[in-house]
């Protein structure tokens, strides 16, 4: 029996990471008199790894781990304009408009009052917030939750606050290894829906041999495949 259906949010209901990347392309063509793009690319990533730690996931942690690799890269030759420039991308990148993805109105309409319908999703809070509020979706979730990661640990958590057990929710995502894994080895449900791309944080080629796990091509086809499974409120 299957009480709470979990939906993520970046890239499962919205476009979000062709947002990063375009900006990213900004960044590295303003250090092209220093790296070529395909090693900035690679500093840029090294640097959001290790700044996890103490920024997390989001757009504000991507803003300052690009102004730290265009310090080091460029070895403090880069001017304020340029470092002002920076700090602009990345505003520019929180001020998106937030673009569904094509069916996620229909599907969360057609669940409305079969189960409890969530939203688990993670990152940085003002920015996630903003986004859900611009997407129009808010009144659709009986719960959203924020995370700061999204672990076994994390997902406990929320199952607790959500007074279920494991084998009681079901996730929905493009991403594996936050999405769906973790969900999978508490006793969960997991169900994958790919995304043309994908930040190479969250990239795994592991398509998980579970009986809990199923893999969807589209958000559209997700009220199909809940007609195999048991659901209520």
């Amino acid at each position: 029996m299957i009480r709470v259906i979990g939906f993520d949010a970046d890239d499962t209901l919205w476009v979000n990471e062709p947002n990063y990347q375009q900006t990213e392309i900004e960044f590295c063509r303003m250090l092209q008199p220093w790296l070529s793009s395909e090693k900035t690319s690679q500093e840029l990533f090294s640097t959001e790894m290790a700044n996890l730690e103490f920024y997390g996931f989001g757009a504000k942690g991507f803003v300052l781990s690009m102004l730290e690799t265009a310090v080091r890269v460029t070895e403090n030759q880069i001017s304020a304009g340029d470092l002002f420039k920076i700090i602009e991308l990345g505003k520019e990148l929180l001020d998106k408009d937030v673009e569904l993805l094509e069916g996620v109105k229909s599907v969360l309409e057609s669940l409305k009052g079969n189960c409890r319908v969530i939203l688990a999703t993670k990152g940085d809070l003002l920015d996630q917030e903003r986004k859900l509020r611009k997407s129009g979706l808010e009144g659709y979730f009986h719960h959203i939750e924020i995370m700061s990661d999204k672990t076994e640990k994390h997902y406990l958590k929320l199952l607790a606050h959500l007074e279920i057990e494991p084998h009681e929710f079901m996730m929905v995502g493009n991403s594996l290894k936050s999405d769906i894994m973790p969900v999978l080895n508490l006793g969960g449900y997991g169900v994958h829906v790919p995304y043309h791309t994908t930040w190479q944080h969250e990239n795994t080629n592991h398509l998980p041999e579970n009986p809990n796990f199923a893999q969807i091509q589209e958000l559209s086809k997700l009220p199909e495949l809940l007609t195999k499974y048991e659901i209520s409120n």
